[in-house]
C-alpha cells in the first residue's frame, strides 16, 4: 500500500494514538487533509506557536500550552482528527504524558490523535496506546505531479523542454527515495543552469541526488572522466557478457523474461590489470552514478555503531538507484573471521550478504579482489553475484590497444612508434606496469631534453621488473585458484601471455 491508502486503513481501524515518523509535516497533513476527506473527519491542527486549530479556521485562545490544547479536545465529543506537530520535545514532560494518555484513553469513537516528528520515541507509559508509523516516502504519483508541475514553470519562465514521455518516468525514477522538498530543490538546481531541458539532463540528476545521499563518510561519488568500456583495453569477455545485460535492462528484455535487473560481479586476478577501470567506465557507459563503499569505514569503536553504518548505508545506496555500487579490494573489509572483534565482522558480513541476496532495488555491485582466496566462501556461494571473472595479464592485441590509450592520452603520435617492439617488450606486464613505463619515458625525455622516443619508452620498460618476475608464484597461485572457479574476462578462447 501507498501511504493514502496505509494511513486510511489505520484511520479506520481506530487507533486512539498514531506516533507518525516523518521529516515531511507539510506532505503528511496535505495526504491526512485528503484522507480525512474521504472519511468526512474534520482535522485539527496544534503547534506550539499557534495552538490548536480547526483547518480553515483561527487558533483557540490559549492553546499554545500542551495540557490546554488536549483538556480542549477532550471536551469535543465529536469524531475528528488532532494532529500534534511540536509535541514530541514535551514527551519528557510527565504532566503532558499523562494528559495525553488521558486523552487517548478517553476518546471518543472516530476520534484520533496524531503525534508528528522527525525522530522520536514513544514514552513506556503510551506504548499499549500508541500505533508507530512512518510516512513512506513519496510515490511516482506524488513525485510525478513534481516533476509535471516544474516542467511547466520552467516552460512559463521561457527554457526550452525537449523531453519525450519515457523521458518522464525516467526522471520520475532518477529522483526516486527522496521526499518532495529534496526532489524539488535537486531539480531546480540541476536543470535551471541550462536553456534546454533534455534526455541528457536525466542522467545529471541521478548524480546530484547520489551526492546528495552520499555525505556520511562511508559512501563516495566517484567523478566519471575516465571513458566509456570501449576504451578498456582487452577483457574482450567480460565486456560482451556486460553489454549483453546493459542490452537487456535498456530494451526492457529482463523485465519481459522475468530475468530481473542483474546483481552484480566479482572481478579477481592479477593486481594491476584493471579491475578497477572497468567499474567507472561500466558507470559512465550504463548513465548511472558511480559509488563507492569502503568497508573499513565502517568500523567504530562504539558497540552497535559498526552495524548502524552498514545499515544506514544500504539503505541510502537502495535511494540512489539506479547505481553501480563500487567495492573495491573487497576481501579487505569482509574477509575477517570475526575472532577478537566481538564478532562485529561476521554480524556486518551476515547483514551484507543478505542485503546481496534479498535487495530488490536496481543497483549493480562491481566488488573487487586482488586476493580472493582470504574471502569468506559465503561471498563466493552461486547467487551472490550473477558472475565471477578472473582478470589475468594482458595478451599481445590488449597490451597494444592498453599502450596506444595511455600514449593517446598524454599527446603522443601512436604512428610515430614501433609498436610491435613495445607490444613484445611488455609481455608479462599488468595494464598499471605498462602505464607506469609510459610515464616513466615521458620524465626520461625530460632528462634528456628531448621528445619522447621509443627508446625512451623502451628503455623504461627494461628496468621495470612486473609482478609476473618478482612474484610469479603468486600469479600461479590466483591463475590456479580461477582455473574452475571463474570466467576468464578476456574470453573463454583467448589466454593470457
Amino acid at each position: 500500500m501507498d501511504s493514502m491508502e496505509d494511513l486510511t486503513a489505520l484511520l479506520r481501524s481506530r487507533h486512539p494514538l498514531l506516533a507518525v515518523e516523518t521529516a515531511e509535516e507539510s506532505r503528511f497533513v496535505r495526504l491526512l487533509t485528503r484522507v480525512a476527506e474521504d472519511l468526512r473527519l474534520p482535522v485539527w491542527i496544534w503547534s506550539s506557536a499557534s495552538g490548536l486549530s480547526k483547518q480553515g479556521l483561527a487558533s483557540q485562545y490559549g492553546t499554545q500550552d500542551p495540557t490546554t490544547a488536549l483538556d480542549f479536545t477532550t471536551a469535543l465529543q465529536i469524531p475528528s482528527i488532532f494532529v500534534f506537530a511540536d509535541l514530541y520535545p514535551f514527551l519528557d514532560n510527565p504532566t503532558v504524558v499523562r494528559a495525553l494518555k488521558e486523552a487517548t484513553a478517553n476518546a471518543q469513537p472516530g476520534q484520533t490523535y496524531i503525534v508528528t516528528g522527525p525522530d522520536f520515541s514513544i514514552p513506556d507509559e503510551l506504548r499499549e496506546q500508541a500505533r508507530q508509523w512512518r510516512l513512506k516516502p513519496p510515490s511516482d504519483t506524488e513525485i510525478g505531479d513534481l516533476v509535471d508541475a516544474t516542467l511547466r514553470s520552467f516552460v512559463q519562465r521561457g527554457l526550452i523542454v525537449d523531453l519525450v514521455p519515457t523521458d518522464r518516468s525516467r526522471m520520475v525514477a532518477a529522483l526516486r527515495g527522496l521526499s518532495l522538498s529534496e526532489a524539488d530543490r535537486l531539480l531546480q538546481k540541476t536543470l535551471l543552469d541550462e536553456s534546454t531541458i533534455d534526455t541528457t539532463d536525466i542522467s545529471k540528476i541521478r548524480m546530484a541526488k547520489a551526492a546528495l545521499l552520499a555525505n556520511d563518510g562511508i559512501l563516495d561519488l566517484v567523478e566519471q572522466n575516465v571513458g566509456t568500456l570501449d576504451q578498456v583495453g582487452g577483457l574482450e569477455g567480460l565486456k560482451r557478457w556486460l553489454s549483453l545485460r546493459e542490452r537487456a535492462v535498456t530494451q526492457g528484455l529482463a523485465e519481459q523474461l522475468g530475468l530481473g535487473t542483474p546483481r552484480g560481479i566479482l572481478m579477481t586476478g592479477i593486481p594491476g590489470c584493471g579491475k578497477s577501470f572497468v567499474a567507472k567506465t561500466l558507470a559512465t557507459t550504463w548513465g548511472r552514478p558511480l559509488v563507492l563503499l569502503d568497508p573499513a569505514r565502517l568500523y567504530s569503536k562504539y558497540i552497535g555503531e559498526t552495524e548502524t553504518r552498514l545499515t544506514t548505508a544500504l539503505a541510502s545506496i537502495e535511494t540512489m538507484a539506479p547505481v553501480v555500487l563500487w567495492i573495491d579490494e573487497i576481501e579487505k573489509g569482509f574477509a575477517s573471521s570475526g575472532e577478537g572483534d566481538g564478532g562485529v565482522s561476521r554480524r556486518i558480513l551476515g547483514t551484507f550478504l543478505r542485503w546481496m541476496q534479498d535487495h530488490q532495488a536496481d543497483v549493480f555491485i562491481v566488488a573487487t579482489a586482488n586476493d580472493v582466496t582470504s574471502l569468506p566462501p559465503e561471498f563466493l556461494r552461486r547467487g551472490r553475484f550473477d558472475e565471477i571473472f578472473f582478470v589475468d595479464l594482458p595478451e599481445a592485441p590488449a597490451r597494444r590497444a592498453i599502450l596506444e590509450l595511455h600514449m593517446t592520452r598524454r599527446n603522443l603520435a601512436v604512428d610515430e612508434f614501433n609498436m610491435d617492439s613495445l607490444v613484445a617488450a611488455t609481455t608479462g606486464f599488468s595494464g598499471a606496469e605498462i602505464e607506469s613505463s609510459i610515464v616513466g619515458a615521458l620524465y626520461r625525455s625530460l632528462d634528456d631534453e628531448m621528445t619522447v622516443t621509443g627508446d625512451h619508452i623502451l628503455d623504461e620498460i627494461a628496468a621495470t621488473i612486473p609482478l609476473s618476475q618478482s612474484r610469479p608464484e603468486d600469479v600461479a597461485r590466483l591463475r590456479a585458484w580461477a582455473q574452475d572457479r571463474a570466467v576468464p574476462a578476456a574470453g573463454a578462447s583467448e589466454t593470457a601471455v
